[in-house]
């Protein structure tokens, strides 16, 4: 046994960087919200950027830790504590085993990502262990975790499990700048032209990126419904669907669009005005229902540069943590 829970959160399930390949055959892709914060938290534990694991969403689970491990938490500040003392985020955590995990309340951001060296030892699902809820596959048995499920680690060093702890929890000095990868307090959504955008109205199309759009509480994995200036076509048309992906922004005959996430559906029928662009797709994800979000324009060669720049900064990134693992024995 590796890590118990006690009280499971509003919605903690297991999920990696999706399942991909297979949305020809009307599979999903899945896998975590905010990418960036799961590959950061693989790369602080010396794991493979890829690897799964838990996606915490707003209020978090209580956990025992029935043995020895390194672990890292990202993404969101849902107050992490050990033993009823906070934990360090965007760094390496040596946690003794029999400690509780608690998340006591959300402070910034909405999703937090925790993972552990060696990785959860669950089994792959058309080459993935993301969970798809609705679909009731991969992850822990289709679902979000649930009290006294027990999910294992994967087998680490043995300096690990021998090591000798005098604390609860200890960690290195050295951390990560989330700056770098959290949204501001008014997040800028940068999108490219959607295939049907110029269906639309030119006054739609100005209020689009003028005015400011709030996240509804019909929210979820699937998709997020924003409302805030009506978008309307320029006339009614018949369309016939058309592949989805994530980012991809609908609207509705009701003129609220509605941004496509994770586990959204590989095809649709509405008009697409936008294509959020994959750098951005990560600060959505820490959005949470009320809070504002503002669109931004531009052109496809410039999400492709956003998105290398991106890259490049976490490949710096990886390189850099690794020298730190390494030079200070943490793996």
């Amino acid at each position: 046994m590796s890590l118990r829970v006690i009280k499971p959160g509003l919605l903690t399930s297991i999920q990696d960087l999706g399942r991909k390949g297979f949305q020809q055959h009307g599979v999903i892709v899945s896998g975590a919200m905010d990418a960036y914060s799961l590959r950061i938290a693989n790369m602080l534990v010396g794991n493979k950027e890829g690897e799964a694991a838990l996606e915490i969403t707003l209020m978090g689970p209580t956990l025992k830790i029935e043995k020895n491990c390194l672990i890292a938490i990202t993404g969101g500040n849902l107050s992490p504590t050990i033993d009823s003392q906070a934990v360090p985020m965007w760094k390496p955590v040596y946690v003794k085993k029999g400690t509780i995990l608690r998340f006591a309340g959300c402070k910034s951001g909405c999703r937090a990502y925790l993972s552990v060296a060696g990785g959860y030892a669950i089994s792959t699902v058309m080459n993935s262990k993301s969970t798809y809820l609705r679909g009731e596959i991969g992850g822990y048995k289709g679902r979000a975790l649930k009290v006294d499920d027990v999910v294992d680690f994967n087998e680490t060093s043995t300096i690990l499990a021998n090591r000798k702890f005098k604390e609860a929890f200890t960690a290195p000095k050295w951390f990560v700048n989330e700056k770098e990868f959290m949204p501001s307090r008014l997040p800028v959504i940068r999108f490219i032209d959607g295939s049907k955008y110029d269906y639309f109205t030119a006054s739609s199309k100005v209020s689009f990126t003028e005015n400011l759009f709030k996240v509804s509480n019909q929210s979820d994995r699937m998709g997020y419904r924003i409302s805030g200036p009506l978008l309307e076509l320029q006339e009614k048309r018949e369309l016939l669907s058309e592949a989805v992906t994530n980012g991809s922004v609908q609207v509705p005959p009701d003129g609220n669009p509605i941004i496509l996430l994770a586990d959204s559906q590989t095809t649709g029928g509405y008009p697409k005005i936008a294509q959020v662009i994959t750098a951005d797709l990560p600060l959505i994800a820490q959005v949470k229902p009320g809070e504002a979000i503002q669109f931004s324009r531009v052109s496809l060669k410039e999400a492709e540069q956003l998105f290398l720049q991106k890259e490049q900064q976490l490949n710096e990134l990886k390189v850099s943590i690794s020298l730190a693992l390494k030079k200070h024995h943490i793996i």
